[in-house]
């Protein structure tokens, strides 16, 4: 049945061809002569269909055109605009060489795993160009997104990292937290914006159903916050009412809050924070439970400046020092970030969990397989495809990037 169906696609597209008379514009300013008629094999989710279409050449250019292939959306594709959507589904969602299998065993589409991997990882580069140009045009003003129907009352911009492995060649130069001091991951930033409105029985922050979603690159932290923030503006943070900005104690985390969300109130997760303590106990008293429980105790309420004051009397072991002078510096820097008794009190959450999960599903579940290696590019490109499809705008991002005309 699939064969028919490809035969009777091939008979449908040979009814019209594409010519388009003697002469036609080859798209830089001179005239393409109509030569004859040619024919290409493309591939699509009825198997391999012949196409017959009028080829014109440009002396001037010495290039061929052919319009029916800009029609159909197949220049310089050997992939059907709708199998070129399926292979990007399977090669973001499971290894290639596993999509590869899928593909055969569910479609009957017979494709190598290097294609798969081609197809995919261009398909995620056009989505990744997609939102930023977005981004571009939003922050420049001559983009306005749709605001939401209804009111925002709380905008959580959670933000983490993780590191990804690559090939040698990308992490030349780089120093890394090995043994032998050599980098061997590119780190991807992830962010992650949800909506919350009201407390569940229990009197905790509830993340509204479906509200997620997500925007990602790698290791630049500009290119991040431009498309951080365009997310935001399409997610309406100009209306809401409150802005909550939630990460680790990283820098660059807390410089792009800074720039694109000054007005937000600023939380360091509290899990981070709660490891930091735990490593200054074992530092500073390392036997004493009660001691560290007091802290925690403190850490909690966000009294800051208390904790503070008890580690300052404590005597530090030589050795110990210089990291204890460091976990104490992450407290006193932070401590606006840690009131987190006044954070509860007003109904916001203190853990970035929810981002958390996203560096270990949308990245780490595709993308840090045993024995794989990724190029930057590779790797943004499969990225970016899994955000388009955990935030709910596949549909949105591919009819956006669909190459066919509405002639054809």
């Amino acid at each position: 049945m699939v064969r028919l169906g490809g035969g009777f696609l091939g008979a449908v597209l040979d009814l019209d061809p594409g010519y388009a008379g003697g002469s036609l514009d080859c798209g830089q300013g001179h005239r393409a002569r109509f030569v004859g008629y040619r024919t290409r094999t493309i591939d699509t989710v009825l198997g391999a269909v012949s196409l017959r279409r009028a080829y014109y050449h440009c002396r001037a250019c010495r290039t061929g055109v052919a319009p029916r292939d800009a029609e159909l959306g197949l220049a310089g594709a050997s992939l059907s605009p709708g199998l070129a959507r399926i292979v990007a589904r399977a090669g973001a969602g499971e290894p290639f060489a596993a999509a590869r299998r899928d593909l055969a065993e569910l479609a009957g589409l017979e494709l190598t795993t290097k294609r798969i991997e081609r197809a995919a990882e261009a398909a995620g580069t056009r989505v990744h160009a997609a939102a930023e140009a977005e981004a571009a045009a939003i922050l420049a003003g001559s983009l306005r997104p749709l605001a939401p129907t209804g009111p925002v009352e709380t905008l959580y911009v959670t933000i983490d990292g993780t590191g990804v492995p690559t090939v040698p060649k990308e992490t030349l130069g780089r120093r890394g937290k090995g043994p032998d001091g050599r980098a061997r991951t590119r780190e991807a930033k992830l962010g992650c914006l949800f909506t919350g409105s009201g407390l569940d029985a229990r009197g905790r922050p509830v993340r509204d159903p479906g509200s997620s979603s997500y925007v990602s690159v790698i290791e630049s932290a500009e290119r991040f916050g431009d498309l951080l923030y365009a997310e935001a503006v399409r997610r309406g943070v100009e209306r809401a009412a409150r802005v909550a900005v939630i990460g680790d104690g990283a820098r660059w985390i807390w410089g792009l809050a800074s720039e694109h969300f000054p007005g937000a109130v600023g939380i360091v997760d509290l899990y981070h924070a709660r490891e930091h303590l735990y490593e200054l106990g074992r530092l500073v008293r390392p036997d004493d439970r009660a001691w560290l429980e007091a802290r925690l105790g403190e850490l909690d309420g966000g009294a800051i400046e208390a904790l503070l004051a008890v580690v300052g009397e404590v005597a530090v072991p030589d050795a110990a020092a210089v990291r204890v002078a460091e976990l104490t510096g992450y407290f006193a820097n932070n401590r606006e970030r840690m009131r987190y008794g006044e954070f509860r009190a007003a109904g916001l959450f203190v853990g970035s969990g929810v981002v958390e999960a996203g560096c270990k599903t949308l990245v780490g579940g595709r993308l840090k397989g045993s024995g794989m290696r990724w190029t930057v590019k590779g790797a943004e490109s499969i990225i970016s495809l899994r955000c388009a499809e955990a935030s709910g705008r596949w549909e949105e991002v591919w009819l956006r990037l669909q190459p066919q005309t509405c002639a054809a």
